[in-house]
């Protein structure tokens, strides 16, 4: 799901900061053929499973396509070179996918689609001044899940597409349900558990580790978000924020 959270990637001017070699959209913008120096400059933090790197590195990708074809944000064929070289260098397509084309999408990292959201919802994030290593918090993850628990974790996946395009927000509440890794990963950071139980407790319809944590995101009801923000615990920054429909665009 893209966020109103933004990062603009753009070649260097005189007296700009020049990301690195190593910088996540640098790589990116070469990996597409970019030729020259790059600039960054992002509202979203690091390290907090807000999509910091996807966001980067869609910018860096399509700089470097737009290099080539004036047109190609809008083009098709570049769209899907995007996509498939972000996915790769993510290692999955979710944060690359939704900041390409905006919206709440479903994703393989080869094909994306925008997923039609008839739910009348804000979003706050409740974000905590520690990081998350996104390769450490994968490294806690078993290799082999039960079949019930695999089978669960499909039903509502597709529940939650159901629910978003009903405008259903009873089922809704119940398609984040998870058993496959929000437990485990919770385990390491309590005070985001916390962060989510206190949100749920002050009227929030349902809420999920935000990529691998350590960040807290949640679906409000229309109205309610600035009032659940406030609930929030204080060791946290609490952000209502949008979803954003559009996803990259040329500024």
């Amino acid at each position: 799901m893209a966020l109103s959270l933004y990062a603009t990637v753009r070649e260097a001017e005189s007296g700009d900061a020049v990301a690195d070699e190593f910088h996540p959209a640098t790589i990116a913008f070469r990996a597409l053929g970019g030729v020259g120096n790059i600039s960054v400059r992002t509202d979203i933090p690091m390290g907090r499973g807000l999509g910091y790197s996807g966001a980067v590195r869609v910018g860096g990708a399509l700089l470097a396509a737009m290099q080539q074809e004036e047109n190609a944000l809008h083009s098709h064929e570049w769209r899907k070179k995007v996509l498939v070289a972000t996915s790769n260098l993510e290692g999955h397509g979710d944060n690359v996918a939704a900041s390409l084309l905006g919206g709440i999408v479903g994703t393989n990292g080869t094909f994306a689609a925008k997923i039609t959201n008839n739910c009348a919802v804000e979003v706050v994030v409740w974000v905590p001044s520690s990081s998350t290593s996104t390769h450490a918090s994968r490294t806690k993850l078993p290799t082999q899940v039960p079949l019930a628990d695999a089978a669960f974790n499909i039903a509502h996946t597709a529940l939650l597409v159901g629910a978003l395009n009903s405008g259903d927000l009873e089922a809704l509440a119940a398609a984040t349900a998870d058993r496959l890794h929000q437990d485990l990963r919770f385990a390491a950071v309590p005070h985001s558990r916390a962060a989510l139980d206190a949100g749920l407790s002050a009227g929030g319809i349902c809420g999920w580790l935000s990529g691998s944590g350590p960040s807290v995101a949640m679906f409000c009801r229309a109205g309610e978000a600035a009032r659940i923000a406030q609930s929030l615990p204080a060791d946290g920054t609490a952000k209502v924020l949008n979803i954003d429909t559009t996803g990259a665009r040329l500024v």
